[in-house]
């Protein structure tokens, strides 16, 4: 029904879609973009985008990967045009524990520091748990592509923790 009806560009597919797929969605850009009012405003472009180009989806059962290539593209691009623009890291509304909090605020600030691409791969592959493939396809790249970034950027991030850790004991002593 979901996919007919986007296809027939009826806007009151809009609300089933915000309904399933919107945290997801808004989840993707944010861990790209790190804004969470821009990662809104990737929300609602990427249903928009959807109910305007909804009648290209030809497999009904790649909607979801669809969705979330089209937030990840338009998150890069947000990102490529506000690049000179320096954001402020806000604290998350709600936090859990302090050390898990911690630990969160650690692991994003080191995803944080990958190239943009590199991010939207390790987005999509381990928080949106898209496939290799279905993460080529929302990039617009080949498989082992994402392969490399994949590898590269797990070496990044744990180069990352390991200086983190170490500061943070030098910190702590």
């Amino acid at each position: 029904m979901t996919v007919e009806a986007l296809r027939g560009h009826r806007p009151e597919v809009l609300a089933d879609l915000l309904e399933r797929y919107g945290r997801e969605i808004q989840g993707v850009a944010y861990l790209i973009l790190r804004d969470r009012a821009t990662a809104e405003d990737v929300l609602v472009d990427t249903l928009l985008t959807a109910l305007d180009r909804g009648d290209t989806l030809r497999d009904p059962g790649a909607l979801r990967p669809w969705l979330l290539r089209i937030a990840a593209n338009r998150a890069l691009s947000v990102r490529r045009s506000d690049a000179r623009i320096v954001q402020l890291h806000v604290v998350p509304d709600r936090p859990t524990r302090q050390t898990d909090e911690d630990e969160r605020l650690t692991l994003l600030g080191v995803v944080d520091r990958l190239a943009p691409r590199m991010r939207a791969a390790v987005v999509l592959r381990y928080y949106a748990d898209l496939s290799v493939r279905e993460v080529a396809d929302a990039l617009g790249t080949s498989e082992n592509t994402v392969k490399t970034q994949l590898r590269e950027a797990l070496v990044q991030m744990r180069t990352s923790l390991g200086e983190t850790s170490m500061t943070r004991e030098a910190l702590h002593g």
